[in-house]
């Protein structure tokens, strides 16, 4: 008997389909399939999606955290790899400290002194990275189980993560009410996730996800030789303690500059005061972008010259903070995996960090009566 590899099948299936010797998915099969993730230390039970398509790709999400768990794509051999860091189970998520793929919030990246005023009042939140407040604070949006629907999605796959966060949580003003959806496409191998929120007071908002990305595989080595491209022009500057100072440096003649294809290992250990304050790149870049433009834009791409695995990032938001993994630190990960000193990279789309307390950053001060909405589009191929 003859067995086919997965990547094998799909193409098969694809093939079928277009030759009308096979009908499409039927409305149930289009749905994305549910299983039990574990259950977190108070012994509530978590979920975990998975999302598939016809060229091969599969995607898993967890409700704990709203968390992308597993992102898996071909190479240009059609061999398909898992390529984000994560955990077998929800235990490692709920202790973990590295935010690994989970959707952040209330507020992505630091806030300086965990502390910003806000019409007047001066709002204190939990300082959870040295004198400041990171990606939410002690318990942020990646530590909560939301809720989960599974939605039809004529284009794919979907499944959608709703949560309310109530006024006073982690420090932050107003209730807000949350939505991030997941889709993954049918016809090609390109993740969306749409995010989107109202409030009942004025409060600040910055969401976005946490994932980190090893194109040739979790836990398969560093990620210096992989070429980046970022669609920025300019980054904004920070001092001891990672905070942005307030400048918006123009990138050129720096190696900050990859507005051409550069390996990200390239300049990484220069003589360079910012790299040497993030212990290499970890600072947040301006896409180039018309001011007020809110259409998804090309920000980010990386190229995995050892497996062809190319990832486009396309955003709606101002910024992209690039993180080489300078903290990673022998992590146990997936399947045994060790997570080592930059083993993979994160692209994550935002506005800026500390923006509450930097009138000239981009706003994300969010009012009763007003939509929150965000998008990130991860789009692979392989060459």
């Amino acid at each position: 008997m003859f067995l086919m590899e997965p990547h094998q099948a799909a193409l098969l299936y694809s093939f079928l389909i277009c030759a009308g010797l096979l009908s499409a998915r039927s409305s149930e099969d289009a749905k994305p399939a549910k299983q039990s993730f574990g259950a977190t230390s108070d012994g509530h039970p978590v979920e975990l999606f998975t999302l598939s398509n016809d060229h091969g790709m599969q995607v898993a999400v967890s409700n704990f955290g709203a968390t992308l768990v597993s992102l898996k794509v071909p190479d240009r051999a059609g061999k398909i790899d898992d390529i984000v860091l994560g955990y077998d189970s929800v235990s490692g998520y709920e202790s973990g400290k590295s935010f690994f793929g989970g959707t952040i919030g209330r507020y992505g990246n630091r806030i300086a002194h965990g502390k910003f005023t806000l019409d007047g009042v001066t709002y204190s939140l939990p300082k959870n990275n040295g004198d400041n407040t990171l990606h939410g604070g002690t318990i942020g949006f990646n530590k909560h189980i939301w809720t989960a629907r599974e939605l039809d999605a004529s284009d794919g796959q979907a499944v959608e993560f709703t949560y309310t966060s109530r006024d006073g949580e982690e420090g932050f003003p107003g209730t807000l009410s949350v939505k991030v959806v997941y889709t993954l496409l049918r016809g090609k191998n390109e993740l969306r996730i749409d995010y989107g929120a109202t409030t009942d007071k004025n409060t600040v908002i910055n969401l976005t996800n946490h994932s980190y990305f090893n194109l040739s595989g979790q836990g398969s080595g560093d990620i210096l030789h992989d070429v980046l491209t970022l669609e920025a022009s300019k980054f904004a500057t920070v001092d001891a303690s990672l905070i942005p100072t307030g400048e918006l440096r123009d990138v050129t003649g720096t190696p900050f500059d990859f507005r051409k294809p550069t390996s990200v290992g390239a300049r990484i250990d220069q003589d360079d005061e910012q790299l040497k304050v993030g212990k290499g790149y970890d600072h947040n870049w301006v896409i180039d972008r018309t001011p007020g433009s809110s259409e998804n834009l090309l920000a980010a791409k990386v190229e995995d010259p050892a497996s062809g695995r190319v990832l486009e990032v396309l955003t709606s938001e101002p910024g992209v903070q690039f993180y080489s993994g300078n903290h990673l630190e022998r992590t146990s990960g997936k399947l045994g995996k060790s997570y080592d000193f930059r083993g993979a990279l994160c692209l994550e789309t935002q506005h800026f960090p500390d923006s509450p307390n930097h009138p000239n950053f981009p706003s994300t001060e969010l009012k009763p009566g007003e939509r929150y909405g965000s998008t990130t589009i991860f789009r692979f191929s392989a060459r």
